[in-house]
């Protein structure tokens, strides 16, 4: 936030921890296993770390941390006589969401404290003392519901989770020639698809510092329908190297998806019916009101499909955690499958009281926490199965629960209560229950005996991370100004859920019952998909794509580009040539990734900001 380079913590790649994960496994135990063979971590040890790492990665900016600061100060710092925060939202509030109004003190979180002023913590430490256990109850629902569906995902549907397959690259042992690397790192495929974006991406760095060196541009688009919608061209290689693990007819469905969806789109503006709800917010107007409320159906069937498949063996969780059959073994999971149940009640039941204290009416308060989850649920599918780093719902749940049951009838102080549920469940770029699925499925791959140990490991990564980034932010505010740290988290976004507020309140309306038809019409065609996929044999399109297809324009390229080199390489080489090239697009992953932490820590030492090298 302070160095404004490539954004490491903000997608479900998790881009951070892999580059730590890279050099503790290529540098430090390499360096360790010189000295002394058995200083060495074990495989075990080695993906436990990276599994908190994972988890860790998925609070602090995006996922959290760098939203709920600004957006609890927000509403009194960018209050103003133009806007009529003071008089139309401020006396909504529950005294206990929100630091005192001490002008002053969050003032100086936003533009900087005098010099010799440290952190005001009796400021915070009252909010932040009913926010943290709801943000906790939150993870642990998480992380729950991925415990009971695990076994589900991972051993009966077999769910690809291209995600982690560079982590379980890079650990996996060396039977031919055992010695302190393993093949991964001996494999000079993977260096030659390292040095691609390396390359590329340190020419671009260099060009930060010296204009002459030539920038090397990887983005465009082609215009459509009249230039009213174009379909963006841009060549991710860490996208290339994660699409090149998904099965192909995934990859095929997401780009014939989204190639449908953008033609619909452009039909729409052609003909001037493109209609755009003004109740909604910022981040469920990426599209017309109709697309995004036919995604939003498509994610519901997507995940309640998902959940009856699953009957079976939801049925065997609920006699284990109630009954205690014997036969059914949850010995392999992190939590029992009684714990884990019992702590996903008491988790949703404690945020169901606080969103209802924070104003939202109690009758709305399930079906707001239901939409959540599903959204939840269905993106970490999506990521699980289609290996989607950087993707997000075509709506947010507050914008569904807004227009479709109508702002009439929530009120003004459930207007208020639905901002606040920003912090946790706007923009999901990336969030604990992605991490968490993607990590059970390495803890599958190396952990092989004690994995209730990871479960302590996943509380203490969630409990420190949440803690120092709270201080991180907190410092950064302090100390340099958060509008000059960055623009976004503490200008637009902080002010996105409060001038949508606002607006609501001075035109209640709704419900929108045509809203209900388009999601209807959405969750309709994608349990049609569904079902033809499950039944008729030559079916070519996988439904996946679907729901995402009105956020997926800028990973398109990059994911038609691995299915067509897949369909080649498999066509030509078969399933062996197949195995042989999976390390050059995992260098790909590699390559970009270190690359960009290299050139965080020039420009750290440099004292130089704004090189963003890595593209997404």
């Amino acid at each position: 936030m302070v160095l404004h380079g490539s954004r490491i913590a903000s997608y479900f790649n998790t881009p951070a921890a892999i580059i730590l994960f890279f050099f503790l496994v290529f540098v430090g135990n390499t360096l360790l296993g010189l000295l002394r063979r058995s200083w060495m971590l074990n495989r075990a040890e080695l993906a436990l770390i990276y599994i908190m790492w994972i988890v860790a990665t998925a609070i602090p900016e995006w996922g959290l941390t760098a939203f709920l600061l600004p957006d609890i100060t927000s509403v009194i710092y960018y209050a103003t006589p133009e806007n009529n925060w003071a008089e139309l939202l401020q006396p909504l509030i529950p005294d206990w969401i929100i630091p005192h109004h001490d002008f002053d003190q969050i003032k100086n979180f936003y533009e900087g404290a005098p010099k010799g002023q440290g952190i005001p913590w009796a400021l915070w430490l009252s909010p932040l003392a009913f926010w943290v256990p709801f943000v906790l109850a939150l993870y642990m629902a998480m992380v729950s519901i991925v415990v009971i569906l695990r076994k589900q995902w991972i051993e009966n549907e077999r769910l690809v989770f291209p995600l982690v397959q560079l982590p379980i690259a890079m650990l996996q042992a060396d039977e031919k020639r055992p010695g302190v690397l393993n093949a991964f790192f001996k494999n000079p495929l993977m260096w030659i698809g390292f040095a691609i974006p390396a390359v590329i991406q340190s020419v671009n760095g260099l060009h930060h510092y010296y204009p002459y060196f030539p920038r090397i541009v990887l983005d465009n688009y082609i215009p459509l329908f009249r230039d009213t919608i174009q379909i963006p061209l841009r060549l991710s290689f860490q996208m290339v190297g994660f699409s090149y693990f998904v099965n192909r007819d995934i990859a095929f469905g997401l780009c014939f998806f989204y190639l449908l969806n953008t033609v619909q789109q452009g039909i729409f503006n052609v003909l001037g019916v493109q209609k755009v709800d003004p109740v909604l917010g910022a981040y469920s107007n990426y599209t017309g009101s109709i697309v995004v409320h036919q995604g939003f159906g498509a994610i519901i069937t997507l995940v309640l499909y998902g959940l009856w498949n699953a009957r079976d063996h939801l049925r065997d969780v609920c006699r284990k955690a109630f009954r205690g059959a014997p036969s059914v073994d949850d010995s392999g999971e992190i939590l029992s499958y009684r714990t884990a149940m019992l702590l996903l009640i008491a988790s949703l039941t404690f945020m169901g009281v606080w969103i209802w204290q924070s104003g939202l009416p109690a009758w709305v308060t399930p079906f707001y926490l239901f939409f959540a989850f599903v959204l939840f649920l269905g993106i970490t599918r999506v990521v699980a199965e289609g290996g989607l780093a950087f993707v997000f719902a075509p709506m947010i749940a507050s914008d569904f629960v807004a227009a479709g049951f109508g702002t009439r009838t929530i009120g003004s102080s459930g207007i208020v209560a639905l901002a606040f549920t920003y912090v946790w469940a706007s923009d999901i770029l990336t969030f604990v229950m992605t991490s968490c699925a993607n990590g059970l499925k390495l803890a599958e791959e190396t952990i092989k005996r004690g994995r209730r140990i990871v479960f302590w490991g996943i509380l203490l990564a969630i409990v420190v991370t949440l803690f120092t980034s709270i201080w991180a932010i907190l410092d950064l505010g302090y100390r340099y100004g958060g509008i000059n740290t960055d623009q976004f988290f503490f200008n637009s976004a902080a002010r996105y859920p409060f001038d949508n507020a606002a607006a609501r309140i001075q035109a209640l309306d709704g419900p929108h019952w045509e809203n209900w038809g388009y999601t209807a019409i959405g969750a309709g065609v994608m349990g049609l998909l569904m079902a033809a996929r499950q039944h008729i044999f030559w079916w070519p399109f996988h439904p996946l794509g679907f729901p995402i297809s009105a956020v997926f324009g800028t990973m398109f390229f990059s994911v038609f580009l691995a299915w067509l080199c897949k369909t080649l390489v498999l066509r030509y080489g078969g399933p062996a040539l197949y195995l042989k090239t999976r390390p050059l697009f995992m260098g790909l992953i590699l390559g970009q990734f270190a690359t960009a932490g290299v050139w965080y820590a020039i420009d750290y030492f440099a004292g130089e900001s704004g090189n963003a090298v890595m593209i997404w």
